[in-house]
């Protein structure tokens, strides 16, 4: 096993996301503005990924793809060196639209390889759509974050890897405590590292919890070896009597357990390397 201190830890924030909003906590960012500050607080406390949704003047989730690249100038003038990723999620749209922003070419976007139950809904993702979402981040040179919301989802994804679809080294983030879906259960979280590295001994894994598993999944993580996702789409709390105040507390949180396990929270230098990420131009 690696010495902790050997391996830095990469703190993703999710800054945003298609359901949180104001009334469930007024910090969470909206407007192009908002996710920019709030991104470039969160980055100074130890995040080097952001995982990025955007919303339309409603407040509603949207893929519009100008929307996107304004946040992407921002984050890159006030963030440098930060890793961008967008979120091709299907609450933000349907089909081809989920990935009308690939050609911006970010450093990084989401991409789910199967369907599962949410909440209220399933979440669609049809082999076809899951093809040309991948064959989009192949042509834009776009490194995709595999959302494993189930066993099947890791499996697929290092079938892809074999047959070409997916460049690897692959990196899976497990997400968990989603309902309907997997819950935050240690054995399956260990289960899933196993089969990982049995199956791609090469991944780099991560893991985000939903609503009260994020602290849970955040200390599962970190203490496994693995990187963690924290931020506001997932979780707009601190504990059960207050609200987070912003996406950076809850990275300084997260940024807590590395130092308590002993891991230093990966810079944003370290986090492209271990991702096999280009540095920017002006690095």
């Amino acid at each position: 096993m690696k010495n902790p201190a050997d391996n830095p830890c990469i703190i993703c924030v999710a800054i945003t996301g298609s359901l949180p909003t104001k009334a469930n906590n007024p910090a969470v960012p909206i407007s192009i503005s908002e996710q920019i500050d709030s991104t470039q607080e969160a980055f100074e406390a130890g995040a080097s990924i952001a995982h990025c949704h955007v919303r339309d003047d409603e407040g509603k989730p949207t893929s519009d793809p100008d929307r996107f690249r304004l946040l992407m100038e921002g984050l890159h003038k006030h963030c440098p060196g930060l890793i961008v990723q967008l979120s091709t999620g299907g609450r933000s749209g349907a089909g081809q639209t989920r990935g009308g922003m690939l050609p911006l070419a970010p450093d990084m976007a989401s991409l789910s390889v199967g369907s599962n139950n949410f909440p209220t809904r399933v979440y669609e993702n049809p082999p076809d759509l899951v093809d040309w979402l991948a064959s989009e981040m192949l042509a834009h040179d776009i490194k995709p974050e595999i959302e494993a919301f189930d066993l099947s989802h890791i499996v697929q994804a290092t079938r892809m890897q074999a047959d070409g679809r997916l460049k690897g080294p692959l990196y899976v983030q497990f997400v968990m405590g989603v309902k309907n879906a997997m819950p935050p259960d240690e054995p399956i979280f260990d289960f899933y590292i196993e089969t990982l590295r049995r199956l791609a001994p090469d991944a780099q894994w991560c893991a985000a919890g939903i609503g009260p598993a994020q602290l849970t999944i955040n200390e599962w993580s970190i203490r496994k070896g693995g990187h963690t996702r924290t931020g506001m789409e997932d979780n707009v709390r601190l504990d059960r009597d207050r609200l987070a105040p912003s996406n950076a507390a809850l990275v300084r949180r997260a940024a807590e357990l590395c130092d308590r396990y002993g891991r230093p929270v990966a810079a944003w230098q370290q986090a492209r390397a271990i991702l096999g990420l280009r540095m920017p131009a002006a690095a």
